[in-house]
């Protein structure tokens, strides 16, 4: 089967759901170009992939999933748009374009942001069902990726990463950080999808070891890419984390050291997903995204 090609297709779908979203918006021009702006310059859709493919996983519907899917996408959106201005991480590029305070002002990118990030709990509310039945098991799967965008989770992660490398004394602390900072939006993916297939306790617990696994593959590749990777494939600028002094796996282990944890994560990403707890008929997909992950070049 050619995974290359679920993921881009449902992709595509996801964009184009998000483009009618952003289109019925009727708030003032500027704030709704700017929004745009971020939320439809690119990327994987990765984390709304993984939402839909889970739910798939565990039988869940697919209209549930697709809301959600695109609400999470506002919230990863939103968070790249913040990341990205002078206070935080001061980048000037993103995904190969001109960053939306660079093209709309900083005042405006904070508002684009924090429009995102409401409209994110608008679509989750609106895209309730319609069955009272059903409301406990889908308000379950929004908490989870409202968790995962607040205190607990990416502003959390965010607020030790300003703090600095000094207050990272360990590897256990790195992980802790980026756990929160990287990790739980893709916690909160793939969780949700699972409880919105009506996943049990057990199942729960399972998908949540692959989540912490892939987080930290995902972060170490990253870290390991801002030192080896191509600026026209990546699509923002590299060596900022040094530029920046982060606390990062490179910095932090050296990079033979980074490349031996990605491989180990990876290792273990793959051992959570064949836990007896997981349905086994599906799984193809999430193998072939772990490594995928490892190997990739942006």
């Amino acid at each position: 089967m050619e995974y290359s090609r679920i993921l881009a297709d449902s992709a595509r779908a996801i964009e184009a759901a998000l483009a009618a979203r952003m289109e019925a918006l009727t708030c003032p021009p500027l704030i709704r170009d700017a929004m745009t702006y971020s939320l439809l310059s690119g990327g994987k859709r990765l984390r709304g992939v993984m939402l839909r493919q889970t739910t798939a996983l565990f039988g869940g519907a697919e209209e549930e999933a697709m809301t959600l899917a695109c609400a999470l996408e506002m919230i990863h959106a939103y968070s790249l748009i913040h990341d990205d201005l002078p206070a935080m991480d001061n980048d000037d590029l993103r995904r190969g374009k001109p960053t939306c305070h660079k093209v709309y002002g900083e005042g405006q990118a904070i508002l684009a942001g924090d429009g995102l990030l409401n409209l994110a709990y608008e679509t989750m509310l609106e895209g309730a069902p319609s069955d009272p039945g059903a409301w406990g098991t889908y308000y379950e799967a929004c908490r989870l990726i409202a968790r995962a965008a607040g205190v607990y989770g990416m502003g959390g992660g965010q607020c030790v990463d300003l703090m600095g490398p000094s207050h990272i004394h360990s590897l256990q602390e790195l992980q802790a950080m980026h756990a929160m900072k990287t990790g739980a939006l893709f916690a909160a993916s793939l969780e949700a999808g699972a409880v919105l297939g009506g996943a049990d306790a057990a199942q729960r617990t399972a998908i949540r070891e692959l989540a912490v696994q892939f987080g930290l593959l995902f972060q170490i590749t990253d870290d390991i890419l801002d030192v080896r990777g191509d600026p026209e494939k990546l699509g923002k600028s590299v060596g900022k984390d040094a530029r920046d002094a982060k606390c990062t796996y490179i910095t932090f282990c050296g990079m033979e050291e980074a490349c031996r944890l990605a491989a180990q994560h990876g290792r273990l990403a793959h051992e959570a997903l064949e836990h007896s707890a997981i349905p086994r008929e599906g799984t193809g997909f999430f193998h072939w995204l772990i490594d995928a992950t490892e190997n990739r070049d942006h």
